[in-house]
């Protein structure tokens, strides 16, 4: 009867090793708020307010700035031309605007002089900037 109880006793614990071990993972991500810019943001990291005419008409929709970076509202084919001369990576030292700040009279999407042609996510897709 001894010999039975070890017996058992052993099966159970080789059956407790054997169990897989479920463990959980979790990885948050917390980006914070979108800014809130008059004329939009740049689309990388520290994501700081952009001039009047660094973004072209497709990145607003109704007035509206559709995002970009980790705040992109728009279509997975969607590209857009910015202006990279407003672009402090591109040696731009002009005005920024705050974060709050209210936007000036719009400039007309006819007078916009874009270079270059974004996805919305930071990635230059390689347009020469020409208006769709």
């Amino acid at each position: 009867m001894r010999t039975m109880s070890l017996f058992a006793l052993g099966l159970a614990g080789i059956a407790m090793a054997a169990a897989p071990v479920a463990s959980q993972s979790q990885i948050n991500i917390s980006i914070g708020a979108e800014p809130s810019c008059p004329y939009g943001y740049y689309d990388y990291a520290p994501y700081r307010c952009s001039p009047s005419g660094y973004y072209g008409p497709q990145y607003f929709t109704g007035g509206v700035f559709v995002g970009v970076g980790p705040w992109f509202h728009g279509s997975n084919e969607f590209h857009g031309t910015v202006n990279n001369r407003y672009d402090p990576n591109h040696g731009y030292k002009g005005r920024m605007p705050a974060v709050g700040d209210k936007a000036e009279t719009p400039a007309k999407p006819e007078a916009f002089k874009g270079n270059e042609e974004r996805d919305g996510r930071g990635n230059v897709t390689g347009g020469k900037g020409d208006k769709k």
